[in-house]
């Protein structure tokens, strides 16, 4: 009986963590376990507007070979996003239109963009491709975070912007 007890226990206890897990989920709460931005619970806010530079936003990535080849070597995590990848959270740094030059740094439109140093390893000492620079095409976004690890734009390029689940808002985060 006691056996029986704790075997409903645990059932009921998964049942309710997977209504919570899907609650979350479908109300646009993300779990962000990565350094590009603070860790914690995030919020997919929808955006009533053009999206600008500036706006850090929740995107899925294309479900192309170079992520799935930076999710084999651990850069992206995954989640419910086409091709199986979590969405990122990156700021918009260049729109469509805007000249994009990649040297030891990032450029846009003449202007360095702050802690934007490119890497030419990763943390691993593996060779990582890097964009080689260009004007963004209509309908994508050249995306950046601060963190200096992180997998942005500066290695896949711009990104389509059909893939903008809206803005990123922080619920309860803190920073390492």
């Amino acid at each position: 009986m006691r056996r029986r007890g704790t075997i409903m226990l645990l059932s009921v206890s998964m049942v309710a963590t997977a209504c919570l897990i899907t609650a979350a989920v479908v109300g646009g709460y993300r779990l962000n376990l990565t350094p590009s931005e603070p860790l914690g619970l995030w919020r997919v806010e929808k955006l009533n507007r053009p999206v600008e530079a500036g706006d850090l936003v929740f995107i899925c990535s294309p479900p192309t070979a170079p992520f799935e080849e930076a999710r084999l070597r651990g850069y992206l995590r995954r989640g419910l996003c086409a091709g199986g990848f979590a969405p990122l959270i990156k700021t918009v740094a260049a729109l469509p239109g805007q000249h994009v030059e990649i040297t030891d740094h990032v450029v846009i439109d003449g202007r360095s963009l702050a802690a934007s140093v490119v890497r030419k390893t990763d943390g691993e000492g593996r060779p990582v491709t890097q964009y080689p620079g260009g004007i963004v095409p209509p309908r994508h976004l050249y995306l950046h975070s601060s963190f200096a690890s992180s997998y942005d734009s500066r290695y896949f390029g711009p990104v389509p912007d059909n893939g903008l689940l809206g803005l990123a808002r922080p619920v309860i985060t803190f920073d390492p």
